[in-house]
């Protein structure tokens, strides 16, 4: 496979889906491989090694959530899941179990191409991010531990900045209130999602133009956070 045709494999039961997600995927220049059960997805997964997975959830043999925990037991292949289901604590769900993005059904071709492209270009950047973040007015350097807007330095208190180098490393990626909370806080305070959301009205007063309508530091309701990444800024939220 060429890096001018990435490998997708679209896993899902219903045909018209699988033929919709084709013809889409391929008009724009991707390769594409499917499978309608867990077990074929998984055997896919393994002979094809695609570039980016589209994962439903209700799949006839198992659990979309159990191909993503199998999944995630031996590759960081970035996954979307793509569900009529929207209940927040199955979106919670796929991403603790390491999903990339969630997209709910109905969706439009569009917005998925956009978090396809997101998706692929941090597998190509790697899990490690840029020594200097930057996206639109908001500059954070990794290795000075330097946050500027506008070019204007901002200073942090240590959890502040460390609540920013997480969505920083996951830029364009939802982050769980419970991630967040454990990597900052600790095990003890899982479940202290307002505390959470009160650090974060903070951070966003230190850092966006109007805190109110936030540009960078977005909230997934009831799920998390996501820190735009820069085609993101330019493209659907």
């Amino acid at each position: 496979m060429t890096a001018a045709r990435p490998q997708v494999l679209v896993v899902d039961d219903e045909p018209q889906i699988r033929k919709f997600l084709r013809l889409g995927l391929e008009s724009h220049g991707y390769a594409v491989l499917e499978a309608a059960t867990a077990d074929a997805a998984l055997r896919a997964a393994v002979a094809a090694q695609p570039e980016l997975v589209v994962l439903d959830l209700g799949l006839p043999d198992r659990e979309g959530f159990e191909v993503l925990g199998a999944l995630r037991e031996w590759s960081r292949v970035p996954v979307i899941v793509l569900s009529v289901r929207s209940r927040e604590d199955e979106k919670v769900r796929a991403f603790e179990l390491g999903a990339d993005d969630y997209v709910v059904k109905p969706f439009g071709m569009a917005e998925l191409l956009a978090r396809i492209k997101t998706a692929l270009r941090r597998r190509v950047e790697g899990e490690a991010p840029m020594p200097v973040f930057r996206v639109g007015a908001l500059e954070v350097d990794l290795v000075r531990r330097l946050v500027r807007v506008d070019g204007a330095e901002v200073r942090l208190s240590p959890k502040q900045y460390r609540l920013l180098q997480i969505l920083v490393t996951h830029a364009g990626k939802v982050v769980t209130h419970r991630q967040l909370l454990n990597d900052i806080w600790g095990a003890a305070h899982r479940d202290d999602v307002q505390y959470l959301r009160v650090f974060i009205r903070k951070l966003r007063s230190r850092l966006e133009a109007d805190p109110a309508r936030p540009r960078y530091l977005l909230t997934e309701l009831g799920v998390g956070y996501r820190l735009r990444s820069p085609d993101q800024l330019a493209g659907p939220p």
